[in-house]
């Protein structure tokens, strides 16, 4: 037997039954037929710049001085933002409002976000370094600074959403997606973009961590592993479909405390200064200062605590 014929895939049925298929059968391609797509390789080193640029002693180079740290940030952040701008470009089409415009009208768009995302980065890293000292005072295991930037997946995927957030913000929400799951792919911490987090937010461990889309957190939050802030139901329009957008997750004020395993569904309020216990489920609001655990409440320990 030749080698042709060993080797006879039957390509040619193949290749038409996945036209078929792409084409006509399991469409899943956008409904105008966008071919331009932004990248997960490109996004990724977005990412990894952007990193270098907020702590460059951490991911930067290795051989940075005091002369050129700020040349290797202004170097570093040119590049980056210039392909950030080119896969918001890419990213900006999959929005309806766009659907008509030019070429050169969303490049003039894409470099107007990406400029006012860079300016932004100032902010976004004095939230992270909240973010890395909440991890350092919450952790008595936590050594120092460094190994909090090098080693915890929680705050890996903070990181992740402080930059996917502002994209979501400025109007990018696909691509504010890619970032957070590429962490999550990264981390087993599943963040929306969408939401809102205060300043000095500390996930120890982290994983199975899920954050919802419309969930608002306070300032000094700490949550361990596989805390679900979650929706409790789905509503549906006149057709059947999922409604989007709506205020579905839980908003959970300032200094609370939530433990492994808590699952927290709905719009539901957690008052400031609660405790949430480990593999409580909890459908309701409960008061500021509240204990919660295994289905007990018990109201103001903390502050009678405080007192004491």
């Amino acid at each position: 037997m030749s080698n042709s014929q060993s080797h006879n895939w039957g390509l040619e049925q193949i290749v038409a039954e996945l036209r078929a298929s792409r084409e006509e059968l399991h469409r899943t391609r956008h409904p105008r037929g966008i071919r331009e797509l932004p990248s997960r390789d490109a996004i990724c080193g977005i990412v990894t710049g952007l990193r270098a640029a907020l702590f460059p002693t951490h991911y930067g180079a290795p051989d940075l001085t005091d002369e050129s740290v700020d040349y290797y940030v202004g170097t570093t952040l040119e590049s980056t933002l210039r392909l950030l701008a080119e896969q918001i470009r890419r990213a900006l089409r999959f929005l309806p409002e766009h659907a008509d415009a030019t070429n050169d009208e969303l490049k003039t768009k894409a470099f107007a976000i990406a400029r006012d995302f860079g300016a932004q980065l100032p902010q976004i890293r004095a939230l992270l370094v909240s973010d890395i000292q909440a991890a350092y005072a919450g952790d008595p295991a936590a050594q120092h600074i460094t190994e909090i930037l090098l080693c915890y997946p929680g705050v890996l995927a903070v990181m992740h959403h402080r930059l996917a957030h502002a994209l979501h913000r400025l109007g990018v929400p696909l691509l504010a997606r890619f970032i957070n799951e590429i962490a999550h792919s990264a981390t087993g911490i599943d963040i929306h973009p969408g939401a809102q987090i205060g300043p000095s937010f500390f996930i120890d461990h982290g994983t199975g961590v899920v954050i919802g889309e419309t969930a608002i957190i306070g300032e000094r939050v700490r949550l361990y592993q596989a805390v679900t802030l979650g929706a409790k139901s789905f509503p549906a329009d006149g057709d059947g479909a999922l409604v989007k957008g709506n205020a579905r997750h839980p908003v959970v004020e300032d200094d609370v405390v939530i433990y492994a395993g808590a699952t927290i569904l709905g719009r539901v309020t957690i008052g400031r200064g609660s405790v949430i216990g480990g593999n409580v489920w909890l459908t309701h609001s409960v008061p500021p200062g509240s204990s919660v655990s295994q289905g007990k409440i018990r109201e103001g320990d903390r502050r009678d605590e405080a007192k004491s």
